[in-house]
């Protein structure tokens, strides 16, 4: 065993060959025996993924320390209708109660949050998680007193014109950011991830899905994203790393609000690819989608 702890239990073993198959980095070979090994050089080529481990159809295989026997069976899976009726019901919630989540739901909200996929299993997402209601009054008072001053200076008021419409119930009072919700999910990547810029979007995916099935309203918080970003004792002040950046925010809590039925919403544009003569662009169409592709 090296670094990585890659042990195969050879009285379990059946020489079936589907560690090797679905290795990502392709680095589980078979010897002549058919057991799977790994050379001692490859292992800083392992994802980590555990792959291997999960899919031994005997439980031969354990890798960094992690041993098979204590892993979920794969079974009673919740079938695709309901899946689907699942996605079909999630809603944004705008309204909460004025109280903590029971810890027991949060507990389980926070051990899901390390079953999201990231780009080439980079799994150093940073997530902050608001848990008490009392903080979030506290960064919920100052971002909305930041932005009522602003508001209110004559330096911005052309700016502030754009939002003349929320202009009034923002002065007023009425939390327009944050909803009053009593929690609030922020998850930031490190610069450098592979994937920086969507891998916080997919765990938040996950976590509204999961939350959902629990009776836990969330709703995307496009305002307190771009709040956060620009406030950087905010950032500081709920533990992001230096070196990371705010993927996305979550609004999060208990609810009284309870939808009755699915919505009917319109399709999107879908394209089924067909074959074409070529793939050749002119000079100027491909000024226009490198455009398109990176305008925001």
């Amino acid at each position: 065993m090296g670094q990585i702890d890659f042990f195969v239990d050879n009285e379990k073993c059946i020489h079936c060959g589907q560690c090797e198959k679905e290795c990502a980095s392709h680095i589980i070979h078979q010897n002549s025996e058919k057991l799977p090994y790994i050379l001692n050089e490859d292992e800083k080529y392992c994802l980590k993924c555990q792959h291997c481990l999960a899919i031994c159809p005997t439980g031969a295989i354990s890798i960094l320390g992690k041993d098979p026997k204590d892993s979920e069976p794969i079974e009673n899976l919740p079938t695709p209708e309901q899946v689907l009726k699942l996605i079909q019901s999630r809603r944004s919630i705008r309204n909460y109660k004025k109280e903590n989540l029971d810890p027991n739901t949060m507990t389980k909200l926070k051990n899901m949050l390390k079953y999201s996929p990231t780009g080439c299993n980079n799994h150093k997402l940073h997530i902050a998680i608001v848990e008490n209601i009392e903080i979030m009054d506290k960064i919920r008072n100052r971002v909305n007193n930041t932005i009522k001053k602003l508001l209110l200076s004559k330096a911005i008021s052309p700016l502030a014109k754009k939002f003349e419409r929320y202009k009034n119930e923002f002065i007023q009072g009425k939390d327009l950011i944050f909803r009053d919700a009593p929690h609030m999910i922020v998850v930031s990547s490190p610069i450098n991830a592979p994937c920086a810029n969507t891998d916080p979007t997919i765990l938040l995916s996950y976590f509204e899905l999961y939350a959902q099935s629990l009776g836990v309203g969330t709703v995307w918080c496009g305002f307190g994203e771009k709040c956060l970003k620009l406030m950087p004792e905010i950032c500081e002040y709920i533990g992001i790393p230096q070196g990371y950046k705010i993927g996305y925010v979550m609004l999060f809590g208990p609810t009284d609000t309870k939808y009755q039925r699915t919505t009917q919403p319109q399709d999107y544009q879908i394209t089924t690819v067909t074959e074409k003569e070529n793939l050749n662009l002119s000079f100027a169409d491909k000024i226009k989608r490198y455009f398109w592709n990176t305008i925001r």
